[in-house]
């Protein structure tokens, strides 16, 4: 599906901290930090919202010390929305240019909630680096919506 120069118009409609937990018994600023990073879709078919739940953990020995998950809730335009149908309107597939763009934007939001929740910390100094989302996302999603 090719959709990546259409334009498709949406709004951010709310932002939720999901989870967000220091464990300062894991941590050693003597020890090398690791990074992980999950990224979720999900879609709400009755209001024409996706959301993409973004949740990272700053590891060090295989033991969590930072963890957060931040939702960003978007509303999609109507015309774009209906763009996205195939199948007789039984699968919504959203590009993936679309998705990474939705990803970059939950991305820099994760990293304000890190640092406002962190701020004055030892662990402020931990910031999400910046991510090429294009390497994470390697197609579009397609969710199964069945006939309404």
């Amino acid at each position: 599906m090719k959709k990546e120069n259409a334009q498709i118009g949406f709004a951010l409609l709310g932002i939720k901290t999901e989870q967000f937990a220091v464990f300062e018994e894991n941590y050693n600023p003597k020890q090398e930090t690791g990074l992980g990073l999950e990224i979720q879709y999900k879609i709400n078919k009755s209001n024409n919202q996706i959301g993409v739940f973004l949740g990272f953990e700053f590891i060090q020995s295989k033991k969590v010390f930072i963890k957060v998950i931040v939702s960003c809730h978007f509303k999609i335009e109507e015309n774009s929305w209906k763009s996205f149908l195939q199948e007789k309107e039984t699968k919504l597939v959203v590009p993936r240019g679309f998705l990474e763009h939705l990803a970059m934007i939950a991305t820099g939001t994760t990293r304000g909630v890190l640092f406002a929740k962190t701020e004055g910390t030892e662990f402020s100094k931990f910031i999400i680096p910046t991510l090429n989302v294009a390497k994470m996302i390697k197609e579009d999603a397609i969710f199964e919506i069945g006939n309404e």
